[in-house]
């Protein structure tokens, strides 16, 4: 009897809570893995009290009565941005104090709708088109599925489309040609621990002995699988914001679209490249892909704007990252061991760009003077001088591989 009762409450009250919601005439419909639900299930005993229970300002109290813990990830990186906040701050921040707060807030995960899409009555699973949807151009994701920047004049946004937006075809991760999603190796317990990935490359892959670079001590204790295994990832050298917003007179000038500004501002590249990412030095001391995010410049163009602030260089900061374009493959030996371009000692008379002649803050894109990585280092000259050096070791392995290559053509053109 006493059950009946406890029962008979229960029903009443996941009954008053939905007729509190019908009263007002929005009755919703749901769908998907909440279909059973009733309205106090996650709004509780108020529904007013709690419009929007899957947010963080009520730390999702709504979720987490079932999903316990998840509440975690509102502490985390992707939420807080505390590393993205410093750096808007100690750059952009010199000339708009409050750029990060008027630009930066549209992939900062606030709800868990952010990711589990619909309007709340309608929950699913996250996919990856969810995910790629923040994760892309220079912020790691869609190069997982070989798409890269365009350029930014309107000539070159053709080709397929992906999420409204249009990309270069490149070379997909081979993770991704055989099927994995983003869940595979980023599982959400791992998010909401604070960590990068649930996976590493050694958990499911065991170096083959018998390939050259494998049998090479420094190879394998000092560097990142990923810095010969990472094919290709986009760069971008060189970006400029324009502040143009709220100025007719100005966007006219500059032949502006007025829905392209991103925020208070336009921005535009200076240069675009598709290739093997330079080296660096990580946060684990070890020979990591690196890449500019940002080399940031900024010019105010609104009318009565500050003349002073033109083209001015804000921040020249690398990072130290995991490309998300392995392949099976390496690049050959003198692609590291002879090539100072990567490590960021470009040579004077190897100089492409002359972005010193501009007044451009730097004396080149490809010098290490000026610049630093925010979550490590560059590779020092001594280290770099001690992996160039044409030791017995790298003579060996370097004859070695250009023999089984030979031997590969040759086999091949046989058949």
């Amino acid at each position: 009897m006493r059950w009946m009762i406890v029962s008979s409450a229960l029903l009443l009250f996941s009954l008053s809570a939905s007729a509190h919601v019908a009263a007002a005439g929005r009755q919703p419909r749901l769908e998907g893995a909440h279909t059973d639900l009733a309205c106090a299930d996650c709004h509780g005993t108020d529904v007013a009290m709690t419009p929007r229970p899957s947010s963080a300002e009520s730390r999702a109290s709504g979720c987490t009565g079932c999903h316990g813990g998840y509440d975690a990830i509102f502490d985390q990186a992707m939420t807080m941005r505390r590393a993205e906040k410093r750096f808007a701050a100690e750059s952009f921040g010199k000339t708009d104090p409050a750029f990060f707060d008027n630009n930066c807030g549209s992939c900062h995960v606030s709800d868990c709708l952010d990711c589990h899409g619909g309007d709340g009555h309608k929950i699913a699973a996250a996919t990856q088109d969810q995910c790629l949807a923040c994760h892309q151009g220079y912020f790691v994701g869609r190069e997982y599925l070989g798409m890269a920047p365009r350029e930014d004049h309107p000539r070159y946004q053709r080709g397929a489309e992906f999420l409204g937006e249009t990309s270069l075809k490149m070379r997909p991760d081979l993770h991704a040609e055989i099927g994995l999603q983003c869940m595979d190796c980023h599982s959400m317990q791992s998010l909401i621990a604070g960590h990068t990935a649930s996976k590493r490359c050694v958990d499911c892959h065991q170096a083959d002995p018998q390939v050259i670079e494998h049998g090479i001590s420094a190879h394998m204790e000092g560097m990142e699988c990923y810095a010969c295994h990472a094919a290709w990832a986009p760069q971008e050298y060189g970006t400029f914001y324009l502040r143009v917003a709220g100025d007719t007179e100005t966007a006219k000038h500059f032949k502006v679209d007025e829905s392209e500004p991103v925020g208070d501002y336009l921005v535009r590249a200076y240069l675009r490249q598709q290739n093997a990412p330079p080296l660096g030095v990580n946060e684990r001391g070890l020979i990591s892909p690196i890449r500019p995010q940002f080399i940031a410049y900024t010019s105010d163009l609104r009318s009565g704007g500050d003349p002073k602030i033109e083209n001015r260089l804000l921040t020249a900061q690398w990072k130290a990252f995991f490309p998300h374009t392995v392949r099976s493959g390496t690049v050959m030996c003198d692609h590291c061991h002879d090539n100072r371009r990567r490590f960021l000692m470009e040579k004077e008379e190897e100089r492409l760009y002359r972005i010193d002649l501009d007044g451009m803050g730097l004396s080149s894109f490809w010098n290490q003077a000026g610049q630093q990585v925010g979550n490590g280092s560059f590779v020092s000259p001594q280290r770099y001088f001690h992996i160039a050096a044409k030791t017995a070791t790298y003579r060996k392995a370097y004859v070695t591989k250009w023999k089984n290559l030979v031997e590969r053509v040759g086999e091949s053109s046989k058949q």
